[in-house]
Protein backbone atom coordinates (compact mmCIF):
# COMPACT_ATOMS: atom_id res chain seq x y z
CA UNK A 1 0.00 0.00 0.00
CA UNK A 2 1.35 3.34 -1.14
CA UNK A 3 1.74 6.33 1.37
CA UNK A 4 0.21 9.98 0.23
CA UNK A 5 0.85 12.67 0.37
CA UNK A 6 -2.24 13.69 2.33
CA UNK A 7 -0.80 11.26 5.20
CA UNK A 8 2.46 12.37 5.48
CA UNK A 9 1.06 15.71 5.65
CA UNK A 10 -1.63 14.93 8.06
CA UNK A 11 1.22 12.71 10.13
CA UNK A 12 3.47 15.95 10.63
CA UNK A 13 0.98 18.22 11.35
CA UNK A 14 -0.37 15.51 14.60
CA UNK A 15 3.72 15.57 15.92
CA UNK A 16 3.79 18.97 15.66
CA UNK A 17 1.37 19.20 18.70
CA UNK A 18 2.45 16.53 21.07
CA UNK A 19 5.86 14.97 19.66
CA UNK A 20 4.68 11.57 19.51
CA UNK A 21 5.61 9.92 16.56
CA UNK A 22 3.36 6.58 17.80
CA UNK A 23 0.20 8.81 18.22
CA UNK A 24 0.66 10.97 15.01
CA UNK A 25 1.44 7.92 12.83
CA UNK A 26 -2.09 6.12 14.17
CA UNK A 27 -4.09 9.23 13.24
CA UNK A 28 -2.40 9.54 10.04
CA UNK A 29 -3.11 5.78 9.10
CA UNK A 30 1.00 4.14 8.89
CA UNK A 31 3.14 2.06 10.28
CA UNK A 32 5.40 3.81 13.05
CA UNK A 33 8.50 2.96 10.87
CA UNK A 34 7.59 4.79 7.86
CA UNK A 35 6.38 7.68 9.87
CA UNK A 36 9.58 8.06 11.39
CA UNK A 37 11.47 7.43 8.15
CA UNK A 38 8.88 10.72 6.59
CA UNK A 39 9.58 13.06 9.75
CA UNK A 40 13.46 12.45 9.24
CA UNK A 41 13.19 14.53 5.55
CA UNK A 42 11.51 17.21 3.80
CA UNK A 43 10.12 15.24 0.95
CA UNK A 44 6.79 14.12 0.12
CA UNK A 45 6.08 10.39 -1.14
CA UNK A 46 5.29 11.92 -4.47
CA UNK A 47 8.82 13.38 -4.84
CA UNK A 48 10.67 10.25 -3.65
CA UNK A 49 9.10 7.53 -5.45
CA UNK A 50 10.23 6.52 -8.80
CA UNK A 51 9.17 5.37 -12.05
CA UNK A 52 9.66 1.38 -12.66
CA UNK A 53 10.96 0.82 -16.33
CA UNK A 54 11.53 -2.84 -15.76
CA UNK A 55 9.44 -6.15 -15.69
CA UNK A 56 7.88 -7.47 -12.72
CA UNK A 57 6.98 -10.78 -14.95
CA UNK A 58 8.16 -12.70 -17.83
CA UNK A 59 6.17 -11.49 -21.03
CA UNK A 60 4.54 -14.16 -22.13
CA UNK A 61 4.27 -12.92 -25.46
CA UNK A 62 8.30 -12.10 -25.92
CA UNK A 63 8.91 -15.32 -28.51
CA UNK A 64 6.07 -13.76 -31.09
CA UNK A 65 6.62 -10.25 -30.20
CA UNK A 66 8.22 -9.44 -33.46
CA UNK A 67 4.90 -10.88 -35.34
CA UNK A 68 2.85 -8.82 -33.14
CA UNK A 69 4.73 -5.59 -34.08
CA UNK A 70 4.76 -6.70 -37.93
CA UNK A 71 1.06 -7.04 -37.93
CA UNK A 72 0.31 -3.89 -36.20
CA UNK A 73 2.81 -2.15 -37.96
CA UNK A 74 1.31 -3.21 -41.41
CA UNK A 75 -2.54 -2.63 -40.33
CA UNK A 76 -2.44 0.15 -36.87
CA UNK A 77 -6.23 -0.35 -36.41
CA UNK A 78 -5.87 -4.08 -35.82
CA UNK A 79 -7.74 -4.80 -32.23
CA UNK A 80 -5.80 -6.72 -29.95
CA UNK A 81 -8.42 -9.50 -29.46
CA UNK A 82 -7.91 -9.95 -33.36
CA UNK A 83 -4.05 -10.82 -32.88
CA UNK A 84 -4.93 -13.17 -29.85
CA UNK A 85 -7.19 -15.13 -31.91
CA UNK A 86 -4.44 -15.34 -34.81
CA UNK A 87 -1.54 -16.23 -32.27
CA UNK A 88 -3.81 -19.07 -31.23
CA UNK A 89 -4.37 -20.42 -34.51
CA UNK A 90 -0.77 -20.33 -35.56
CA UNK A 91 0.70 -21.26 -32.55
CA UNK A 92 -1.57 -24.23 -30.94
CA UNK A 93 -0.80 -24.58 -27.12
CA UNK A 94 1.25 -21.97 -26.80
CA UNK A 95 -1.35 -19.32 -24.90
CA UNK A 96 -4.41 -19.57 -23.05
CA UNK A 97 -7.62 -17.31 -22.58
CA UNK A 98 -6.50 -15.61 -19.48
CA UNK A 99 -3.75 -13.67 -21.56
CA UNK A 100 -5.82 -11.94 -23.35
CA UNK A 101 -5.88 -8.72 -21.10
CA UNK A 102 -2.06 -8.70 -20.81
CA UNK A 103 -2.00 -8.28 -25.10
CA UNK A 104 -4.75 -5.88 -24.52
CA UNK A 105 -2.00 -3.48 -22.39
CA UNK A 106 0.90 -4.51 -24.39
CA UNK A 107 -0.82 -3.29 -28.12
CA UNK A 108 -2.13 0.52 -25.96
CA UNK A 109 1.39 0.77 -25.01
CA UNK A 110 2.67 0.27 -28.38
CA UNK A 111 -0.09 2.32 -29.75
CA UNK A 112 1.15 5.34 -27.42
CA UNK A 113 4.57 4.83 -28.24
CA UNK A 114 4.86 3.94 -31.59
CA UNK A 115 1.00 4.21 -33.40
CA UNK A 116 -0.20 6.69 -35.66
CA UNK A 117 -0.99 10.14 -34.56
CA UNK A 118 -5.23 10.23 -32.90
CA UNK A 119 -7.50 12.69 -34.44
CA UNK A 120 -7.40 15.47 -31.83
CA UNK A 121 -10.78 17.51 -30.94
CA UNK A 122 -10.46 20.95 -30.29
CA UNK A 123 -13.21 22.52 -27.96
CA UNK A 124 -15.36 25.42 -29.54
CA UNK A 125 -16.91 28.35 -28.53
CA UNK A 126 -19.95 29.24 -28.86
CA UNK A 127 -21.71 32.38 -29.74
CA UNK A 128 -25.02 33.47 -28.35
CA UNK A 129 -27.68 33.14 -30.80
CA UNK A 130 -25.40 32.08 -33.69
CA UNK A 131 -26.40 27.97 -34.34
CA UNK A 132 -28.86 25.76 -34.15
CA UNK A 133 -28.37 22.06 -35.10
CA UNK A 134 -30.85 19.26 -35.59
CA UNK A 135 -30.66 15.62 -35.90
CA UNK A 136 -33.16 12.53 -36.50
CA UNK A 137 -32.79 9.98 -33.50
CA UNK A 138 -34.84 6.92 -33.19
CA UNK A 139 -36.65 5.73 -30.01
CA UNK A 140 -37.76 1.93 -30.64
CA UNK A 141 -35.40 1.52 -27.42
CA UNK A 142 -38.17 3.39 -25.51
CA UNK A 143 -40.60 0.63 -26.05
CA UNK A 144 -43.10 2.54 -26.33
CA UNK A 145 -46.77 1.77 -27.11
CA UNK A 146 -50.03 3.30 -28.42
CA UNK A 147 -53.28 0.99 -27.26
CA UNK A 148 -51.21 -2.22 -26.49
CA UNK A 149 -49.30 -2.09 -29.98
CA UNK A 150 -45.68 -1.27 -30.48
CA UNK A 151 -45.23 2.49 -31.69
CA UNK A 152 -41.82 3.08 -33.33
CA UNK A 153 -41.23 6.37 -34.43
CA UNK A 154 -38.32 9.38 -34.64
CA UNK A 155 -37.82 12.85 -33.01
CA UNK A 156 -36.71 15.67 -35.30
CA UNK A 157 -34.66 17.17 -32.40
CA UNK A 158 -32.48 20.81 -32.61
CA UNK A 159 -30.19 22.46 -29.94
CA UNK A 160 -29.11 25.86 -29.69
CA UNK A 161 -25.24 24.98 -28.97
CA UNK A 162 -24.77 28.07 -26.63
CA UNK A 163 -27.48 27.74 -24.02
CA UNK A 164 -28.23 24.28 -24.80
CA UNK A 165 -31.77 25.10 -25.26
CA UNK A 166 -33.65 22.06 -26.96
CA UNK A 167 -36.89 20.98 -29.06
CA UNK A 168 -38.16 18.07 -30.72
CA UNK A 169 -41.17 16.98 -33.20
CA UNK A 170 -42.15 13.50 -33.32
CA UNK A 171 -41.88 12.09 -36.99
CA UNK A 172 -41.65 8.80 -39.12
CA UNK A 173 -39.20 9.42 -41.00
CA UNK A 174 -35.73 11.03 -41.70
CA UNK A 175 -37.55 12.82 -45.07
CA UNK A 176 -37.36 16.73 -45.68
CA UNK A 177 -41.02 17.24 -44.77
CA UNK A 178 -39.75 16.01 -41.21
CA UNK A 179 -37.23 18.25 -41.09
CA UNK A 180 -39.33 21.16 -42.32
CA UNK A 181 -41.82 20.57 -39.55
CA UNK A 182 -39.62 19.92 -36.84
CA UNK A 183 -37.16 23.18 -38.01
CA UNK A 184 -40.53 25.56 -38.10
CA UNK A 185 -41.85 23.82 -35.44
CA UNK A 186 -38.44 25.03 -33.24
CA UNK A 187 -38.57 28.57 -34.61
CA UNK A 188 -42.20 29.27 -33.76
CA UNK A 189 -41.07 27.73 -29.96
CA UNK A 190 -38.49 30.22 -30.07
CA UNK A 191 -40.05 33.18 -31.45
CA UNK A 192 -36.44 33.85 -33.21
CA UNK A 193 -34.29 33.04 -35.88
CA UNK A 194 -30.49 32.00 -35.61
CA UNK A 195 -28.16 32.87 -37.43
CA UNK A 196 -26.94 29.59 -38.65
CA UNK A 197 -28.74 26.15 -39.25
CA UNK A 198 -25.92 22.92 -39.12
CA UNK A 199 -27.67 18.98 -40.38
CA UNK A 200 -25.41 16.22 -40.69
CA UNK A 201 -25.67 14.62 -44.33
CA UNK A 202 -29.37 12.95 -44.13
CA UNK A 203 -30.85 13.10 -47.46
CA UNK A 204 -33.50 15.50 -45.88
CA UNK A 205 -30.88 18.11 -46.35
CA UNK A 206 -28.37 17.23 -48.70
CA UNK A 207 -27.79 15.19 -52.21
CA UNK A 208 -24.99 13.51 -54.10
CA UNK A 209 -22.94 15.52 -56.24
CA UNK A 210 -22.16 13.59 -59.38
CA UNK A 211 -19.02 15.91 -59.92
CA UNK A 212 -17.37 16.72 -56.63
CA UNK A 213 -15.86 13.18 -55.58
CA UNK A 214 -17.80 12.27 -52.91
CA UNK A 215 -19.10 15.90 -51.79
CA UNK A 216 -22.20 16.17 -50.77
CA UNK A 217 -24.97 19.06 -51.74
CA UNK A 218 -27.92 20.98 -50.32
CA UNK A 219 -31.20 20.00 -51.72
CA UNK A 220 -32.62 22.76 -53.44
CA UNK A 221 -36.33 22.74 -51.08
CA UNK A 222 -34.20 22.94 -48.30
CA UNK A 223 -32.26 26.05 -49.40
CA UNK A 224 -35.70 27.43 -49.84
CA UNK A 225 -36.70 26.89 -46.34
CA UNK A 226 -33.70 28.13 -44.91
CA UNK A 227 -33.51 31.21 -47.28
CA UNK A 228 -37.36 32.13 -46.14
CA UNK A 229 -36.16 32.29 -42.99
CA UNK A 230 -32.99 33.53 -43.16
CA UNK A 231 -30.72 31.33 -41.76
CA UNK A 232 -27.17 30.44 -43.38
CA UNK A 233 -27.65 26.34 -44.26
CA UNK A 234 -24.63 24.35 -43.08
CA UNK A 235 -23.08 21.09 -42.74
CA UNK A 236 -20.37 18.51 -41.18
CA UNK A 237 -17.99 16.68 -43.32
CA UNK A 238 -19.00 13.40 -44.42
CA UNK A 239 -18.57 10.69 -41.89
CA UNK A 240 -17.52 13.55 -39.06
CA UNK A 241 -20.46 13.12 -36.33
CA UNK A 242 -18.67 14.48 -34.33
CA UNK A 243 -18.96 18.40 -35.38
CA UNK A 244 -22.37 18.04 -34.51
CA UNK A 245 -21.71 17.05 -30.98
CA UNK A 246 -23.77 18.74 -29.44
CA UNK A 247 -26.82 17.35 -30.32
CA UNK A 248 -25.61 14.15 -30.74
CA UNK A 249 -24.79 14.01 -27.46
CA UNK A 250 -28.08 15.53 -26.81
CA UNK A 251 -30.26 12.56 -28.26
CA UNK A 252 -29.18 10.42 -25.95
CA UNK A 253 -29.55 12.87 -22.79
CA UNK A 254 -32.83 13.81 -24.08
CA UNK A 255 -33.93 9.64 -24.92
CA UNK A 256 -32.71 9.08 -21.50
CA UNK A 257 -35.17 11.74 -19.45
CA UNK A 258 -37.84 10.04 -21.23
CA UNK A 259 -37.30 6.44 -19.86
CA UNK A 260 -36.74 8.30 -16.64
CA UNK A 261 -40.37 9.48 -17.02
CA UNK A 262 -41.79 6.58 -18.28
CA UNK A 263 -40.43 4.83 -15.13
CA UNK A 264 -41.86 7.53 -13.27
CA UNK A 265 -45.13 7.14 -14.93
CA UNK A 266 -45.70 3.81 -14.39
CA UNK A 267 -46.18 2.32 -17.69
CA UNK A 268 -45.10 3.05 -21.76
CA UNK A 269 -48.65 2.68 -22.98
CA UNK A 270 -50.49 5.96 -24.17
CA UNK A 271 -53.82 5.85 -24.99
CA UNK A 272 -53.39 8.57 -28.23
CA UNK A 273 -50.67 10.12 -30.43
CA UNK A 274 -52.13 13.46 -28.47
CA UNK A 275 -51.42 12.09 -25.31
CA UNK A 276 -47.70 10.87 -26.35
CA UNK A 277 -47.24 14.40 -28.05
CA UNK A 278 -48.14 15.82 -24.24
CA UNK A 279 -45.54 13.68 -22.65
CA UNK A 280 -43.17 14.58 -24.97
CA UNK A 281 -43.47 18.45 -24.15
CA UNK A 282 -43.82 18.28 -21.04
CA UNK A 283 -40.37 16.42 -20.43
CA UNK A 284 -38.60 18.52 -23.03
CA UNK A 285 -40.39 21.55 -20.58
CA UNK A 286 -38.97 20.70 -17.51
CA UNK A 287 -35.14 20.13 -19.46
CA UNK A 288 -35.68 23.39 -20.56
CA UNK A 289 -36.06 25.26 -17.22
CA UNK A 290 -32.46 25.45 -15.76
CA UNK A 291 -31.66 27.09 -19.27
CA UNK A 292 -33.88 29.72 -19.41
CA UNK A 293 -30.99 32.41 -18.25
CA UNK A 294 -28.65 31.15 -21.32
CA UNK A 295 -31.58 31.18 -23.64
CA UNK A 296 -32.76 34.48 -22.40
CA UNK A 297 -28.84 35.66 -23.71
CA UNK A 298 -29.85 34.17 -26.82
CA UNK A 299 -32.70 35.49 -27.56
CA UNK A 300 -31.42 38.90 -27.14
CA UNK A 301 -29.15 38.53 -29.99
CA UNK A 302 -31.65 36.46 -32.41
CA UNK A 303 -33.63 38.04 -34.81
CA UNK A 304 -37.24 38.03 -34.13
CA UNK A 305 -39.69 35.20 -36.47
CA UNK A 306 -41.74 37.76 -38.26
CA UNK A 307 -41.72 35.59 -41.49
CA UNK A 308 -45.40 33.73 -42.63
CA UNK A 309 -45.04 30.38 -42.18
CA UNK A 310 -44.52 27.84 -44.76
CA UNK A 311 -47.33 24.91 -45.24
CA UNK A 312 -46.17 21.84 -43.75
CA UNK A 313 -47.05 19.60 -46.69
CA UNK A 314 -45.75 19.52 -49.94
CA UNK A 315 -47.96 19.54 -53.00
CA UNK A 316 -47.90 18.73 -56.70
CA UNK A 317 -49.84 18.00 -59.46
CA UNK A 318 -50.30 14.12 -60.97
CA UNK A 319 -52.69 12.37 -63.33
CA UNK A 320 -54.59 8.98 -62.09
CA UNK A 321 -53.11 6.11 -64.64
CA UNK A 322 -55.24 3.36 -66.38
CA UNK A 323 -54.40 1.41 -63.05
CA UNK A 324 -56.52 4.21 -60.62
CA UNK A 325 -53.14 4.55 -59.08
CA UNK A 326 -51.03 7.75 -58.73
CA UNK A 327 -47.12 8.49 -58.17
CA UNK A 328 -46.48 10.11 -54.95
CA UNK A 329 -43.14 10.29 -53.71
CA UNK A 330 -41.95 7.51 -56.30
CA UNK A 331 -44.72 5.38 -54.14
CA UNK A 332 -47.92 4.16 -55.99
CA UNK A 333 -51.07 5.09 -54.46
CA UNK A 334 -54.61 3.52 -55.32
CA UNK A 335 -57.35 6.34 -55.89
CA UNK A 336 -61.45 5.73 -56.35
CA UNK A 337 -61.46 4.44 -60.45
CA UNK A 338 -63.90 7.36 -61.20
CA UNK A 339 -60.83 10.02 -61.11
CA UNK A 340 -59.08 7.53 -64.09
CA UNK A 341 -57.67 10.52 -66.53
CA UNK A 342 -57.71 13.33 -64.33
CA UNK A 343 -55.47 15.47 -63.11
CA UNK A 344 -55.57 15.83 -59.26
CA UNK A 345 -53.42 17.44 -56.13
CA UNK A 346 -51.20 15.66 -53.99
CA UNK A 347 -50.22 17.02 -50.46
CA UNK A 348 -48.05 14.57 -49.10
CA UNK A 349 -47.71 15.14 -44.92
CA UNK A 350 -45.05 13.90 -42.76
CA UNK A 351 -48.03 11.19 -41.96
CA UNK A 352 -50.33 11.14 -44.31
CA UNK A 353 -51.56 11.98 -47.91
CA UNK A 354 -54.31 13.94 -49.34
CA UNK A 355 -55.77 13.77 -53.10
CA UNK A 356 -57.76 17.01 -53.62
CA UNK A 357 -59.35 17.20 -57.00
CA UNK A 358 -61.95 20.69 -58.00
CA UNK A 359 -60.45 22.33 -54.82
CA UNK A 360 -62.30 19.12 -52.88
CA UNK A 361 -60.49 16.70 -50.98
CA UNK A 362 -61.68 13.11 -52.05
CA UNK A 363 -59.64 11.34 -49.89
CA UNK A 364 -56.70 10.66 -47.43
CA UNK A 365 -54.43 7.90 -46.55
CA UNK A 366 -51.04 7.02 -44.11
CA UNK A 367 -48.12 8.20 -46.26
CA UNK A 368 -45.70 5.17 -47.04
CA UNK A 369 -41.92 4.86 -45.79
CA UNK A 370 -39.35 2.85 -45.76
CA UNK A 371 -39.63 0.03 -48.20
CA UNK A 372 -43.25 -0.19 -48.65
CA UNK A 373 -43.29 1.24 -52.33
CA UNK A 374 -47.26 0.58 -53.04
CA UNK A 375 -51.06 0.98 -51.23
CA UNK A 376 -53.79 -0.56 -52.49
CA UNK A 377 -57.14 -0.05 -51.19
CA UNK A 378 -58.97 -3.16 -52.17
CA UNK A 379 -62.24 -1.01 -52.30
CA UNK A 380 -61.11 0.81 -54.75
CA UNK A 381 -60.59 -1.87 -57.52
CA UNK A 382 -63.12 -4.44 -56.69
CA UNK A 383 -66.12 -3.68 -58.31
CA UNK A 384 -63.55 -3.94 -61.71
CA UNK A 385 -61.85 -7.14 -60.20
CA UNK A 386 -65.20 -8.69 -59.59
CA UNK A 387 -66.05 -7.72 -63.64
CA UNK A 388 -62.41 -9.06 -64.39
CA UNK A 389 -61.57 -12.12 -62.23
CA UNK A 390 -58.99 -13.90 -64.26
CA UNK A 391 -56.81 -10.45 -64.05
CA UNK A 392 -56.49 -11.18 -60.10
CA UNK A 393 -54.10 -14.38 -60.38
CA UNK A 394 -51.37 -12.33 -61.89
CA UNK A 395 -52.15 -8.77 -60.32
CA UNK A 396 -49.24 -6.65 -59.64
CA UNK A 397 -50.46 -5.42 -56.36
CA UNK A 398 -52.49 -8.67 -55.36
CA UNK A 399 -51.20 -8.84 -51.80
CA UNK A 400 -52.48 -5.69 -50.82
CA UNK A 401 -55.74 -7.17 -51.39
CA UNK A 402 -55.92 -9.19 -48.11
CA UNK A 403 -56.67 -7.04 -45.69
CA UNK A 404 -55.42 -8.74 -42.95
CA UNK A 405 -54.28 -12.47 -41.81
CA UNK A 406 -58.05 -13.86 -41.73
CA UNK A 407 -58.50 -12.98 -45.60
CA UNK A 408 -55.05 -14.36 -46.41
CA UNK A 409 -56.26 -17.25 -44.40
CA UNK A 410 -60.21 -17.85 -46.43
CA UNK A 411 -58.23 -17.51 -49.71
CA UNK A 412 -55.79 -19.85 -49.00
CA UNK A 413 -58.67 -22.27 -47.67
CA UNK A 414 -60.39 -21.67 -51.07
CA UNK A 415 -57.05 -22.95 -53.28
CA UNK A 416 -56.80 -26.26 -51.40
CA UNK A 417 -60.65 -27.22 -51.91
CA UNK A 418 -61.39 -25.91 -54.77
CA UNK A 419 -60.28 -24.87 -58.57
CA UNK A 420 -58.22 -21.87 -58.92
CA UNK A 421 -61.33 -20.23 -61.00
CA UNK A 422 -63.78 -20.94 -58.23
CA UNK A 423 -61.58 -19.63 -55.60
CA UNK A 424 -60.75 -16.87 -57.03
CA UNK A 425 -64.40 -16.05 -58.00
CA UNK A 426 -65.29 -17.04 -54.13
CA UNK A 427 -62.24 -14.56 -52.20
CA UNK A 428 -63.62 -11.76 -54.72
CA UNK A 429 -66.92 -12.39 -54.09
CA UNK A 430 -66.06 -12.26 -49.72
CA UNK A 431 -63.86 -9.06 -50.74
CA UNK A 432 -66.83 -7.70 -52.38
CA UNK A 433 -69.31 -8.00 -49.78
CA UNK A 434 -66.53 -6.38 -47.30
CA UNK A 435 -66.48 -3.36 -49.54
CA UNK A 436 -70.56 -3.01 -48.96
CA UNK A 437 -70.58 -4.28 -45.75
CA UNK A 438 -68.65 -3.82 -42.37
CA UNK A 439 -64.65 -5.46 -43.01
CA UNK A 440 -64.51 -6.11 -39.14
CA UNK A 441 -68.23 -7.94 -39.52
CA UNK A 442 -66.82 -9.85 -42.19
CA UNK A 443 -63.39 -10.89 -40.61
CA UNK A 444 -65.48 -11.77 -37.49
CA UNK A 445 -67.89 -14.30 -40.06
CA UNK A 446 -64.62 -15.68 -41.67
CA UNK A 447 -63.13 -16.11 -38.18
CA UNK A 448 -65.97 -18.26 -36.87
CA UNK A 449 -66.14 -20.29 -40.33
CA UNK A 450 -62.60 -21.21 -39.45
CA UNK A 451 -63.12 -22.12 -35.89
CA UNK A 452 -66.44 -24.26 -36.96
CA UNK A 453 -64.01 -25.60 -40.20
CA UNK A 454 -66.59 -24.36 -42.31
CA UNK A 455 -65.23 -23.76 -45.72
CA UNK A 456 -65.28 -19.79 -46.45
CA UNK A 457 -67.39 -19.45 -49.30
CA UNK A 458 -69.72 -16.34 -50.45
CA UNK A 459 -73.12 -18.10 -50.00
CA UNK A 460 -71.50 -19.70 -45.72
CA UNK A 461 -69.98 -16.21 -45.10
CA UNK A 462 -73.47 -14.33 -45.49
CA UNK A 463 -75.24 -17.25 -43.08
CA UNK A 464 -72.25 -16.73 -40.21
CA UNK A 465 -72.26 -12.91 -40.79
CA UNK A 466 -72.87 -10.64 -37.31
CA UNK A 467 -76.43 -9.02 -37.35
CA UNK A 468 -76.35 -5.37 -37.43
CA UNK A 469 -77.20 -3.27 -34.52
CA UNK A 470 -80.90 -2.19 -35.09
CA UNK A 471 -81.52 0.94 -36.24
CA UNK A 472 -83.58 2.66 -34.13
CA UNK A 473 -85.81 5.44 -35.97
CA UNK A 474 -86.39 8.84 -34.25
CA UNK A 475 -89.20 9.74 -32.68
CA UNK A 476 -91.08 12.96 -33.59
CA UNK A 477 -93.65 14.74 -32.09
CA UNK A 478 -97.20 14.60 -33.62
CA UNK A 479 -98.50 17.32 -35.59
CA UNK A 480 -100.94 20.32 -33.38
CA UNK A 481 -102.36 21.95 -36.23
CA UNK A 482 -103.60 25.35 -35.30
CA UNK A 483 -107.39 26.00 -36.86
CA UNK A 484 -107.15 29.65 -35.73
CA UNK A 485 -104.39 30.48 -37.55
CA UNK A 486 -106.02 28.99 -41.01
CA UNK A 487 -109.17 31.11 -40.51
CA UNK A 488 -106.80 34.30 -39.95
CA UNK A 489 -105.43 33.29 -43.59
CA UNK A 490 -108.57 32.65 -45.08
CA UNK A 491 -109.65 35.95 -43.73
CA UNK A 492 -106.63 37.96 -45.33
CA UNK A 493 -107.95 36.06 -48.81
CA UNK A 494 -110.83 37.43 -48.49
CA UNK A 495 -109.83 40.58 -48.00
CA UNK A 496 -107.13 40.65 -50.63
CA UNK A 497 -109.56 39.83 -53.10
Amino acid sequence: MYTTDRQVRKLRMEYQRDGRILGAAMKADMDRRTAAKYLKTDRFPSETRRDRFWRTRVNPFAAHWAQIEQWLTAEPGLEAKTLFEALLREHPGAYHEGQLRTLQRQVRRWRALFGPDQEIYFSQHHVPGERLQTDFTHCGSLKITLLGQPYDFQLCHSVLTYSNWEHSTRCQSESLLALRQGLQSTLVALGHVPVQHWTDHSTAATHQVETSGGERGFNRRYLEVCSHFGMDPRTIQVRKPHENGDVESANGAFKNRLDQALRLRGGRDFDSIDALDTFLREVEKRANEPRRKRLNGELARMRPLAVALIPDYLEEGVTVSKNSTIQCDRRAYSVPSRLIGERVRTRRYEEVVEVWFGGVLQLSMPRLTGERLHAINYRHVIGSLVRKPHAFSRYKFREDLFPSLAFRRAYDRLCADLSERQATLEYLGILHQAARDREDRVEAALATLEAQKVLPRLAALREFLPDLDPVCPPRLRPLEADLPSYDSLLQVEEVEA
